[in-house]
């Protein structure tokens, strides 16, 4: 028989206990279930870092995707499911951390709070709904337990908003947003390949990248090696969307981009303005 595949996400940090915890409150309830620790080194409460994380469990089987990243843990914001239509289940807060991997995952077919303390670990820490209420619901999902158990059905336009949205596209534009930067400076846009296509970039075309009045000539190339060392360069990350990085190089730090900085990129180089 197949294992069930459960995957953790949060911001708890490797020398958590949290994170055992986790994994043990899974495997008492689905003892066949395979855990795998996805990330678990997301900077604090952030909720950008944590959906973007999330997108990329479409790299996963197809399993229950848990994601705590929860600084409104305890209050009103709402326990969800989503039963996204590539057969996956996306268990955590109502807080926007879910959204884009539902839509990555082929769209929401089915949403739900989660309500039912017969689905849930008690007592129910204020504090940790890790423990409390998404893993069991993911462990229990994982044994059979129908969605519709868990609670009433929301509308996925309901939920709160991912914290970025989709970029703009025009005939010579994008408008974009840096939504993630990796370990080696290199950043992560708002920029869907399937929306990259629809520009018409060819391999090894020059588009320009504008970000805090700096202008930077990229070419859209298949890999890092395809410019020289130190060279900035456009390519297609690994996970459904565009990044900006510079060969053997960090570019957050050489053009000072971060996290929710808005960017312009356009297909030809902009001629200079005559003072």
């Amino acid at each position: 028989m197949k294992k069930p595949i459960i995957s953790l996400t949060s911001d708890f940090g490797v020398q958590s206990q949290g994170v055992g915890i986790m994994e043990g409150t899974i495997i008492d309830i689905s003892s066949n279930a395979y855990v795998i620790h996805f990330m678990h080194g997301l900077p604090d409460f952030n909720t950008t870092a944590a959906s973007r994380t999330m997108e990329t469990v479409k790299s996963l089987p197809v399993g229950y995707h848990i994601c705590v990243v929860d600084p409104g843990v305890g209050t009103k914001r709402r326990a969800i499911i989503i039963k996204a239509k590539r057969g996956d289940y996306l268990i955590g807060p109502d807080n926007g951390v879910l959204n884009s991997a539902a839509n990555l995952l082929g769209g929401c077919e089915k949403v739900v709070e989660i309500t039912n303390p017969k689905y849930m670990c008690e007592p129910i820490s204020p504090i940790f709904h890790g423990k409390s209420i998404f893993c069991p619901a993911a462990a229990y999902l994982s044994k059979g337990i129908a969605i519709e158990k868990f609670g009433k059905k929301l509308r996925f336009e309901d939920l709160v908003k991912s914290p970025y949205n989709e970029a703009g596209m025009k005939e010579d534009s994008i408008e974009a947003e840096v939504i993630h930067v990796n370990k080696y400076g290199s950043l992560n846009l708002n920029i869907l390949q399937s929306m990259w296509d629809k520009f018409g970039v060819k391999k090894n075309q020059i588009v320009v990248f504008n970000i805090w009045g700096k202008r930077v000539k990229l070419p859209f190339v298949e890999t890092f090696g395809d410019v020289p060392e130190s060279t900035p360069l456009m390519l297609k990350d690994s996970y459904s969307r565009m990044e900006v990085a510079i060969n053997m190089g960090n570019f957050s730090r050489m053009y000072g981009a971060n996290v929710g900085d808005v960017c312009l990129i356009n297909k030809a180089p902009m001629r200079s303005r005559k003072a």
